[in-house]
């Protein structure tokens, strides 16, 4: 015998998948928003936690940037003095280098022979002015300035006869180039 079931199982079937699919559609989107509320709450309190970071940061760099200040200002301070004390050395160090030149100059003149009458100087410059004897005699004196230590060169400007209470004397003028350091 065949027995017909008419009792209709697959539409309760049916219901009962349909309604498993909304409660789990319905559940993944509540799970979904609970993420999203979730993550929006964790980047919320990131953005809050790295703007205190860099409040923090913005007032550790005002602090520095006016220890900075100071220190460029020490710096500046520092280097301009030890510009005046390198001054002070080199003023110190050549205080007695001109008296000493001249010094030494002094006892380069032959007593008798040579007389100087005027010097100058500029710079690395310097010029001698004076009255000679005669020609061998300011020649002689010339050769000993250029063998003097702090002068480089020694170049004649002029050389005439000049006459003095009834003496011929020959007048000189020398241009000398002194070495670097002197």
């Amino acid at each position: 015998m065949i027995k017909i079931n008419l009792l209709p199982y697959r539409e309760k079937e049916k219901k009962e998948n349909l309604s498993r699919q909304i409660f789990m559609a319905v559940g993944s989107l509540i799970i979904f928003f609970l993420f999203l509320v979730m993550a929006h709450m964790w980047i919320s309190s990131k953005i809050s936690s790295l703007e205190s970071q860099q409040k923090d940061a913005e007032a550790t760099l005002a602090v520095l940037d006016k220890k900075i200040g100071d220190l460029e200002r020490y710096k500046r301070d520092k280097a301009e003095l030890e510009q005046k004390l390198n001054i002070i050395v080199t003023l110190e160090e050549n205080r007695l280098a001109p008296v000493k030149m001249l010094d030494d100059l002094a006892m380069l003149v032959p007593s008798k022979d040579i007389w100087l009458t005027k010097i100058t100087q500029k710079d690395d410059r310097f010029t001698i002015e004076g009255n000679g004897r005669d020609n061998i005699v300011v020649a002689n004196f010339m050769k000993t300035i250029e063998n003097f230590e702090p002068i480089k060169s020694v170049d004649l400007i002029s050389s005439k006869k000049t006459e003095v209470a009834g003496i011929t004397f020959q007048h000189f003028n020398f241009s000398c180039v002194m070495k670097k350091g002197f």
